[in-house]
């Protein structure tokens, strides 16, 4: 065999060799069996018992719980059923977060009567019965005229809320009405709503409603005066140079086609043989500078003179006190344009604020509670925010129920460390991730990503000092994001 052969066939030997060592480690092992003395035994059957184990230990569920998968026959064989096997999800993927359909869900919509009302739709979509506690939290500075038999209004110091204890059938819609009345009929009123599980707050749904029956007309956005625009001051500003450079520009010509003819008048005799001089002579066109002149001309004495040679204008430029006004009325357009701009920027950041909305991405959204609040990303709705009255000042646990929405085409993050309740004295906290996992049935809600369009209801927790309850809670989606603020009652 050649030697070249021989060479090309042991590297296929040895390739062949390291494919066979790749592939062993991707086959199925098999754990061996162990052996009884009843398996040992020629023509012995094994019993019943060994063989539902053994189907319960080849298949176990995705929740680890053994379940027979296996049926003996009366040969004595067991048939395993045919089952998909599991996805395959790579441990470095990250799953983003989709809320999952409830089978409970609310619908609040603002009654069409001069007082305000609301009428809150609970719908049961399951094939069950489903206990629940609706809470509705009413806005400040209104008191209830008429609710649904059955609803209990409680009041605090600050907030006023009425709910109902109910038992949904299966596949039934339950509405509850609620009347109220206010000092002030001209404003807004938003009242949210929220389906509990019975006995926690765990919340199933939440909706939100706003009443409007002002009698005075939306006031339309109009925009900023001229002379408040930079760009409509630097077209007038333009406007005016170029108007001052015309008339200055026709001015000069005006004047310099003046005093062309003027001159040319004098030199020409344009008033009459009798108004030239005694003894002057007749000036004859096409006498040049040659000093030939043509005879005299029959009838007229005198001695011909040569025509006085024409200065030839140099071309004008303009006065040095036209180039410095324009020069400076450009500059002080331009100073006065970024001025205005400046002074803007400067009062559109609102000091007042934690943190300043001067140094985050977007435009920052302050509301109450539940009105929806539309960031960078995420849409945000706080329904109800309720903290114990303990005894103990330290470590009380204030949880709000607050409603996410991406509105996004893309999965967005959001962390716990961001999402803020500041209290009166002006500090903040963040959200307390471990009390809101327990809130949340053990679910890190901030551990994986929303997915794009989905919506997530839940609870979340800030534990505070003190007795005050925090006056305004501060969620974003990003680091840099101006995020929304809403107003606590």
């Amino acid at each position: 065999m050649p030697a070249s052969r021989r060479h090309h066939r042991a590297l296929a030997v040895f390739v062949h060799c390291l494919g066979i060592l790749a592939a062993v480690p991707a086959l199925p092992t098999v754990a061996p069996k162990p052996a009884t003395p009843e398996a040992t035994a020629p023509g012995a059957a094994p019993p019943q018992g060994s063989l539902r184990a053994a189907a319960a230990t080849m298949e176990p569920t995705p929740t680890d719980t053994a379940t027979p998968t296996g049926t003996a026959t009366p040969t004595g064989t067991a048939t395993p059923a045919a089952s998909a096997p599991p996805p395959l999800v790579s441990p470095s993927v990250v799953v983003p977060t989709r809320g999952a359909p409830s089978a409970v869900t609310v619908v609040v919509t603002p009654a069409g009567t001069p007082a305000p009302g609301y009428q809150v739709q609970v719908r049961n979509a399951s094939s069950m019965p489903v206990a629940t506690t609706v809470r509705q939290e009413l806005p400040p500075g209104t008191s209830t005229t008429w609710v649904t038999p059955g609803g209990r209004t409680s009041r605090s110091a600050t907030t006023t809320e009425v709910s109902w204890q109910l038992r949904l059938p299966a596949h039934s819609t339950t509405t509850l009405h609620t009347a109220l009345t206010t000092a002030a009929p001209g404003r807004a009123l938003s009242a949210p709503a929220c389906a509990f599980a019975a006995g926690v707050d765990r919340p199933y749904d939440c909706a939100t409603a706003t009443w409007d029956r002002s009698t005075v007309p939306v006031a339309k956005a109009t925009d900023a005066p001229a002379w408040r625009r930079p760009a409509a001051l630097l077209a007038a500003l333009a406007g005016v140079f170029l108007l001052t450079a015309g008339g200055l520009w026709w001015w000069q010509r005006h004047r310099r086609a003046r005093a062309t003819a003027a001159s040319t008048g004098g030199r020409t005799g344009s008033g009459g043989a009798g108004n030239r001089p005694a003894g002057a002579g007749t000036v004859y066109a096409g006498t040049g500078s040659s000093g030939t002149a043509p005879a005299a001309a029959p009838g007229q004495g005198g001695q011909p003179r040569p025509v006085a040679p024409v200065a030839v204008a140099r071309r004008r430029r303009p006065p040095v006190w036209l180039l410095v006004g324009a020069a400076a009325a450009v500059l002080a357009g331009v100073v006065l344009a970024a001025t205005l701009t400046a002074t803007r920027r400067v009062a559109a950041i609102d000091t007042t604020k934690q943190p300043s909305t001067g140094a985050w991405v977007g435009t920052s959204t302050t509301g109450v509670i539940g009105v929806p609040l539309r960031e960078q990303a995420l849409e945000f709705t706080v329904y109800r925010i309720a903290c114990p009255s303990a005894s103990s000042t330290a470590g009380r646990q204030c949880q709000a129920t607050v409603g996410v929405r991406n509105l996004t085409p893309e999965q967005q993050t959001w962390h716990g460390e961001m999402q803020r309740a500041y209290l009166p004295g002006g500090t903040w906290v963040s959200a307390d991730e471990a009390a809101t996992r327990l809130a949340n049935q053990g679910r890190d809600v901030f551990g994986q990503p929303l997915a794009a369009g989905s919506r997530l209801v839940l609870p979340l927790v800030f534990t505070v000092d003190g007795t005050d309850r925090p006056r305004q809670l501060e969620l974003r989606s990003g680091v840099f994001s101006a995020g929304v603020r809403v107003d606590v009652p």
